[in-house]
């Protein structure tokens, strides 16, 4: 059995770990979509449209979501396109890096 088909967890659950572990608030915002491998790669979901549709309902600014499922955006009416950051991943650091990376940049600017 390939590593595609060793879907750990979703994306969206790391990342409220991530979060709950180093103590560090993710980024405010961004809606998180994915499943994860065993091996860190992010694998494509379905129902990207009504997932985007309903992050954009909800004020979220940006989409963090697989890479694979790049051609799904071109379903999503232009002005949802056009009023929203995707981030593209493949692998589990990627979207880490996006949620909170910067956080962790200034936090540490702060303390030195």
């Amino acid at each position: 059995m390939g590593d595609e088909r060793k879907a750990l967890e979703g994306l969206q659950h790391l990342a409220v770990l991530l979060s709950l572990l180093t103590g560090r608030p993710a980024r405010e915002g961004v809606a998180i979509t994915g499943e994860v491998t065993l091996r860190g790669r992010v694998l494509p979901v379905g129902g990207i449209r009504e997932k985007v549709l309903a992050a954009h309902r909800a004020g979220m600014r940006a989409v963090i979501l697989p890479r694979r499922n790049e051609r799904d955006l071109e379903e999503l009416p232009a002005a949802v396109r056009a009023g929203m950051e995707f981030v593209l991943v493949e692998e589990l650091a990627e979207a880490f890096a996006f949620l909170a990376l910067d956080r962790i940049d200034r936090a540490a600017r702060r303390a030195a």
